[in-house]
């Protein structure tokens, strides 16, 4: 074990520990959720990406000096290596404004810097790592950075699900089936057509979806706490975005107003609300499908799902519609985050919203949860998915669609009176 000080007092570190005394405290004192930063690659990869950057606009700016910027960037590219996630301990869910997860981060940076773990002489995890930033822009830019690239993976999933909906529209085009409105029979249709329904609405919350995540790339950097940039001297603020793109090789860019940026997290607020209409979308199509697919004998029975496993411990070959059902759990989940993400916009108090890391995090584990849905339901669900040809055939020809080609022929009126009883239908088709 190792000691460090702080104004609190002394604290006891394992001397393997790349975190500081920081971290500790936050862990001891801050903990409640199990969910911990090391959990969170994208988060991680974001915070040293911005720390890079902010060393290399800090050496321009003369605030250190070329030593301790190259130890900064080789301690930052090896984190950007995947490596010391263990050393990331803080629980996600701290008060502080994220203060927890930035110095978790800085004392692992400096730690990696100097030659022994706990002497900060060298490199200092305030002094230099976190030079010129405040926990508010830090965090404020990397949880969307990481939300950014979190989100690129669901994006790639949503496209296969969008092909696979696509090939299904095409492959059930010929096939003639029911509809219903109010769940009662109504006229004919293909069962294509209904298919190209759940494509259109999946591609067009898809666009709305990546547009609202593209917004994040709009951040605070350099505005330090409140937006007005105390702290980080002039030629800092004025290229800190550049060096952020450049190692992010990303097309961020400074928020107009950095008061705006530190007070209000609208923006998060508009991906949540996209992400739930999608997840709402999904949601409803996997509904459908398990009424599509009830039965097989007392039900509409109009297609077959995959039987990728036993449905039931008490019925024998009974098959269940799990995917569709896990899907509807996922999206209820996502729906939920929405309004997570809502109260925490409106308790953003005054001059800075010290809740969107809380905010954040919850996207990132609501696109996490996604990635892995969406991608069942195209691989388990609806690649596999086969129509009932004589099922839909039986239903395409019931009594409602023939009722509905009645009245496409001789008007509604006339079909009306034909049902009463003042003429029969099989009298008129013989006419």
């Amino acid at each position: 074990m190792r000691v460090e000080k702080d104004s609190f007092g002394t604290v006891e570190i394992p001397n393997a520990a790349l975190y500081g005394i920081q971290t500790v405290r936050t862990k001891e004192n801050l903990s409640f959720s199990k969910n911990v930063l090391k959990e969170y690659k994208e988060y991680i990869t974001s915070l040293a990406h911005v720390k890079k950057a902010a060393a290399l606009a800090n050496f321009d700016a003369k605030t250190i000096s070329e030593i301790v910027k190259e130890k900064i960037l080789g301690a930052c590219n090896e984190l950007l290596q995947g490596k010391y996630l263990e050393h990331f301990v803080v629980d996600v869910y701290h008060g502080g404004g994220g203060i927890g997860i930035n110095m978790n981060v800085n004392e692992v940076i400096a730690n990696l810097c100097n030659e022994e773990k706990g002497i900060y002489s060298a490199v200092h995890p305030i002094d230099h790592v976190n030079a010129s930033q405040s926990t508010a822009d830090v965090c404020h830019t990397a949880i969307r950075l990481a939300i950014y690239e979190a989100y690129q993976q669901l994006h790639g999933e949503i496209v296969e699900l969008i092909a696979v909906m696509n090939q299904k529209t095409n492959e059930f085009m010929p096939v003639a089936t029911i509809s219903r409105t109010c769940l009662q029979d109504a006229s004919r249709m293909q069962l294509g057509e209904k298919f190209s329904g759940f494509e259109a609405v999946i591609k067009r919350r898809h666009i709305k979806l990546c547009h609202a995540v593209d917004e994040l790339l709009t951040v605070n950097l350099g505005g330090t706490v409140i937006g007005k940039g105390e702290g980080a001297n002039e030629l800092y603020r004025r290229i800190i975005m550049q060096k952020l793109q450049e190692v992010t090789n990303l097309p961020v860019k400074r928020r107009e107003n950095l008061f705006d940026a530190a007070q209000n997290i609208d923006d998060l607020v508009e991906v949540s609300k996209q992400f739930s209409l999608f997840a709402s979308a999904l949601l409803k199509i996997a509904k459908d499908l398990r009424l599509l697919s009830s039965g097989p004998e007392a039900g509409f029975s109009e297609i077959s799902l995959p039987a990728i496993q036993a449905g039931s411990s008490f019925f024998p070959g009974k098959v269940n519609p799990v995917i569709p059902e896990t899907v509807i759990q996922c999206c209820a989940e996502i729906i939920g985050i929405e309004r997570i993400i809502q109260v925490t916009f409106e308790h953003g108090d005054l001059d800075l919203n010290v809740f969107e890391n809380f905010a954040g995090i919850h996207l990132l584990d609501g696109i996490y949860m996604m990635v892995n849905c969406v991608r069942s339901f195209t691989e388990l669900c609806f690649q596999g998915i086969m129509a009932n040809e004589d099922r839909c055939k039986e239903l395409a020809n019931s009594r409602i669609p023939q009722i509905c080609d009645l009245k496409e022929k001789f008007g509604y009126s006339e079909t009306m009176r034909l049902l009463k009883g003042q003429a029969t239908i099989k009298e008129d088709e013989n006419r």
